[in-house]
């Protein structure tokens, strides 16, 4: 059996990096899966390739949320599990950084998790319960040179799944943060580094010397939507390579 058999779940930023990983790995799980994004023909593409339902989704709008929500609700009679996987980064130090930018990101990254998780919470309560998987960062737990808007959503991510969490967990609904550590997707290329160059530096500033794969990461986010974490809630959980728990010796170039 698998670990998602019979639920239905939600994973928003389905069409690539961490959320097409963790979408791919639910389906494989047995789940019902319905990845959204704002991007049709990539998610559409994935949903296809994965055996998964595409749904069109701005995490921004509230409106779109519920319409969402609502048309998962009816189609499959329940809603299990919601991963707010979306996001956007904006490298700008604060000088730089325009307060549109700065709305922009934690428009995305923080407000688009809270209308998740208002999104869901009804029919979840209706159902006797569910799960609830948030994306934060190590980002989340110290300042980041040139990323204010980006790091002041990942710690607010963290303080709204620990409210959601005690605010919901009377009706059996658990609310997590997943911690990814560094990952070769889109929103961390850098313009111009090679391979070797992605590997010097995660090799120097990750204890665990690389950069993740987003399927380590997929594991966590998954394992946390199951019923093996039937007794989790509230709780940051990292798959980051060792980057919270403090910085590595210095290494010798190679």
């Amino acid at each position: 059996m698998g670990l998602l058999d019979g639920k239905v779940a939600l994973v928003t930023g389905g069409a690539r990096g961490l959320g097409e990983a963790i979408a791919r790995r639910m389906v494989a799980e047995g789940a019902t899966v319905i990845a959204a994004d704002r991007r049709v023909e990539d998610g559409s593409k994935v949903a296809d390739e994965i055996g998964a339902i595409f749904r069109e989704l701005d995490v921004t709008d509230a409106s779109a949320w519920q319409s969402c929500v609502a048309e998962i609700v009816a189609a499959h009679q329940r809603l299990d599990v919601l991963v707010n996987n979306a996001g956007i980064i904006r490298v700008k130090p604060i000088r730089e950084c325009t307060p549109e930018e700065f709305r922009q990101v934690l428009d995305t990254n923080l407000a688009g998790t809270f209308l998740g998780i208002k999104s869901v919470a009804e029919p979840m309560i209706a159902q006797g319960g569910g799960a609830i998987v948030n994306m934060s960062s190590p980002g989340g737990f110290e300042g980041t040179y040139g990323m204010p808007a980006y790091t002041a959503s990942k710690w607010g991510i963290r303080g709204l799944t620990k409210t959601a969490a005690v605010e919901l967990g009377q009706f059996g609904i658990r609310v997590n943060a997943v911690i990814p550590g560094p990952m070769p997707t889109a929103m961390t290329r850098r313009p111009g580094w090679t391979d070797a160059d992605y590997e010097r530096f995660y090799g120097a500033s990750v204890p665990l010397a690389r950069m993740a794969r987003v399927e380590e990461v997929a594991n966590l986010a998954v394992w946390l939507a199951s019923d093996q974490a039937s007794y989790c809630t509230g709780g940051d959980y990292a798959a980051d390579g060792g980057v919270t728990a403090g910085k590595p010796p210095a290494r010798p170039a190679s």
